[in-house]
């Protein structure tokens, strides 16, 4: 499992589509990822330290979990499939190991509240990553781009600031 840390979340150039970017800890790897807008205003919100008036549904996973004597533990991003992400939740409760199917956004959202590690499987990483370095306009790698379900969003992602503050 590779750690990683939310980059940013950004709006695609291409259209108003949300794409989290996750960072590799050891490397200049990054993980994009599309989710919905919902999704992503939960994320920077809690990032950003937003205060809501009421909780979000995310907020309530988090404290139903607790309540029942749970606690999240980290979230993995764990297999994509015909370019669709999937993600688990892992739990304590009561000293057993639990893993809940979730979609990433959600397991995300869930994990900057519980401030728990996200880890990638390396097999996902090894798929989807894309490294800034690459030079996509000088054709290095444009077969492998030509046949990467990704083509379009890499083409359409500003990829000089990544790393930068938002």
């Amino acid at each position: 499992m590779i750690e990683v840390t939310i980059d940013s979340i950004r709006v695609s150039l291409m259209s108003q589509h949300r794409v989290v970017i996750l960072k590799d800890s050891e490397s200049d790897r990054y993980l994009p990822i599309w989710i919905g807008a919902c999704e992503a205003d939960a994320i920077t919100i809690e990032l950003q330290g937003v205060e809501v008036a009421r909780p979000f549904t995310h907020d309530l996973l988090k404290s139903s979990i607790n309540q029942l004597g749970g606690k999240i533990k980290s979230v993995i991003i764990n297999d994509l499939h015909n370019e669709v992400f999937y993600a688990q939740i892992i739990l304590d409760v009561s000293g057993r190991r639990m893993e809940i199917d979730s979609r990433p956004s959600d397991a995300l959202a869930l994990a900057v509240r519980a401030k728990v590690p996200i880890y990638v499987n390396e097999t996902v990483m090894d798929k989807a990553a894309i490294t800034p370095e690459e030079d996509i306009s000088a054709g290095a790698g444009d077969d492998k781009l030509k046949s990467s379900p990704f083509k379009d969003l890499i083409d359409g992602l500003n990829l000089d600031d990544l790393g930068e503050e938002n």
